[in-house]
This record gives structure tokens, C-alpha cells and sequence, in this order.
């Protein structure tokens, strides 16, 4: 199958003096978003020739820690979510929602 079209995520990162981050900023022209202030992200992608996961994981100085726990578990129950669409394993899917639903209970997220 031919492309026909190509798409482009940008990624912004101002940094001090320490190469910490202060900023960031991402673009998704398809998407609809244009220079977005963000807070924290995480990016994987997959390596087959070393069937090895690459990642960075960026978080601003600002970052307030309350945040940060709301934001793993948002986003480790949208994994599931993917997990599922990629896999159809509905049992292990299961399990990853539970182990979703302890972790923001232990982080006392839910009321």
C-alpha cells in the first residue's frame, strides 16, 4: 500500500541552564493542536529489529506531584484501553483495569 499522506507531531522543550525542563509545547497539525503548553509526557515507540521499547519521559520543573499521580493513572487506564483494541485479550485487559482502579485507590484519586 502506497502512503498518500503524511503526518507531523512536533515536540517543544525549553530548558535552564541544567538542561531541566521548563517548558513544553507540542503541535499535531491533523489533530487540531497548535503549540500546546504541557506539563508532562511520555513518548514510546517500538524497536523491532531489537524488539527492545525506546522512550522519553518529560516532566516540567512545575510539575505538581498531585498532578503527576492523576496522570499516570489516566494513563495507565487508557493502556488498557489500547492494550485491548491492540490484542482483544479481554481477560488481561480485565486485570490491567483492576490493577488501574487499586493504584488510584492507594493514591486515594477516587472519592
Amino acid at each position: 500500500m502506497a502512503i498518500v499522506h503524511t503526518s507531523e507531531i512536533r515536540l517543544k522543550v525549553g530548558l535552564d541552564e541544567n538542561r531541566v525542563p521548563e517548558e513544553l509545547t507540542w503541535s499535531a497539525e491533523d489533530g487540531g493542536v497548535d503549540n500546546e503548553e504541557a506539563k508532562a509526557m511520555m513518548l514510546s515507540v517500538w524497536d523491532s529489529k531489537n524488539r527492545e521499547s525506546l522512550k522519553i519521559d518529560l516532566w516540567t520543573k512545575d510539575m505538581p506531584v498531585d498532578e503527576m499521580k492523576i496522570f499516570f493513572h489516566q494513563t495507565l487506564t487508557t493502556m488498557a484501553d489500547t492494550f485491548m483494541k491492540a490484542t482483544q485479550d479481554e481477560k488481561m485487559t480485565a486485570t490491567m483495569k483492576d490493577f488501574c482502579d487499586y493504584f488510584a485507590e492507594k493514591l486515594e484519586l477516587k472519592g
